[in-house]
């Protein structure tokens, strides 16, 4: 008989340029070994975003960063659904044919795929997205108009609508050289912090799922592209990926109201330079086993820095790190694989 299922934690956080999970969907064949090894794998909309690209997984939870901080944190629990009824939100400050390609995608996900959407509903205010780069690389952003965001939310949610997609207008700079950078293999996305800014408003005034979409002209076709990059130039909108990862998003619920708890998680996965962030800290805090995968970034927040080596499980890849999640799934002693095996520790 198969052991039952260890839920993981998977952790890309976003705008720091990861090697592995800097792209849009990049991550998802990583996050596809990690739900079969460990046969429940929480993770977020970074991860498996893919914008025209999906993957939807039984075994794989979408939540969006601020909520799977608060699920870390124990303060929400998960509830699985069969079936979100998502929302759509439409910054004001889209052009008429450029949202009309967002609400065909929509159309398209319902005939197709039989997802449950709806009401759609523009905001009251363009949205005002503004991109901007910290010191270390970073990307960020901010919202000219916040308070049109919520409101929009706040009437989704009234309307019936049990999960939120949100299409922001995103500011085109097809001739930057940051974005060269990106589509040829380097450097960070521009446009990933600034997504994290509204989703996390959302989920924080809603504690419903919600994911984001970039609404942007489209690119001119470059024949050097970075396969990492190509799953973002297959259409007019990054919404599909959203739709599909809502729909069956786990509700955020209370602590004691949910069935997956984080007093059930059995590992995080994170890579290796970027363990600053709240829910890998507060997974330490309950002595999850964490698990750090080399994968380098703009940060390098390491285990080292933190003075945590001796807490960690090193994997050198997410092949490693899925092995060992089915080492820890099958009680097999991660010590155990190592060479050479280090002799027993006598008290005196």
């Amino acid at each position: 008989m198969s052991s039952q299922p260890l839920p993981v934690l998977m952790v890309v956080p976003t705008g720091i340029g990861c090697t592995l999970g800097g792209y849009a969907g990049d991550a998802l064949p990583s996050a596809r070994l990690l739900a079969a090894a460990s046969g429940c794998l929480i993770t977020h909309p970074n991860v498996m975003n893919g914008a025209a690209l999906y993957w939807s997984d039984a075994r794989i939870h979408y939540v969006e960063g601020y909520g799977l901080d608060r699920f870390a944190a124990g303060d929400w629990a998960l509830r699985p659904v069969r079936q979100q009824r998502i929302g759509v939100l439409l910054d004001a400050g889209i052009e008429a044919e450029l949202a009309q390609r967002q609400i065909q995608v929509a159309e398209g996900c319902r005939a197709t795929l039989g997802l449950e959407i709806g009401p759609v509903l523009t905001t009251d205010q363009p949205l005002e997205v503004s991109l901007e780069q910290g010191s270390s690389g970073v990307s960020w952003g901010r919202l000219g108009c916040p308070d049109a965001l919520l409101r929009g939310g706040e009437r989704l949610k009234q309307a019936g609508a049990t999960a939120i997609a949100v299409v922001a207008r995103f500011p085109d700079d097809p001739d930057s050289d940051e974005l060269a950078a990106y589509r040829a293999g380097s450097g960070v996305d521009a446009l990933a912090g600034a997504e994290a800014v509204i989703s996390h408003l959302l989920v924080r005034h809603l504690q419903i799922p919600c994911a984001h979409a970039p609404a942007l002209a489209p690119l001119p076709v470059d024949a050097q592209l970075d396969p990492r990059a190509a799953g973002e130039e297959l259409g007019y909108t990054f919404l599909a990926c959203v739709l599909v990862g809502l729909s069956r998003a786990p509700d955020l619920v209370a602590a004691d109201a949910g069935v997956i708890q984080v007093d059930q998680l059995g590992a995080v996965v994170a890579p290796a330079g970027a363990l600053g962030g709240e829910a890998v800290l507060a997974c330490l805090e309950r002595g999850v086993p964490l698990i750090t995968v080399a994968n380098a970034s703009v940060l390098q927040v390491t285990a080292e820095a933190l003075g945590i080596s001796s807490s960690v499980l090193p994997a050198s890849s997410y092949a490693e790190a899925a092995g060992l999640v089915l080492a820890l799934r099958e009680g097999v002693s991660s010590a155990a694989l190592q060479r050479p095996l280090t002799a027993l520790e006598y008290l005196v």
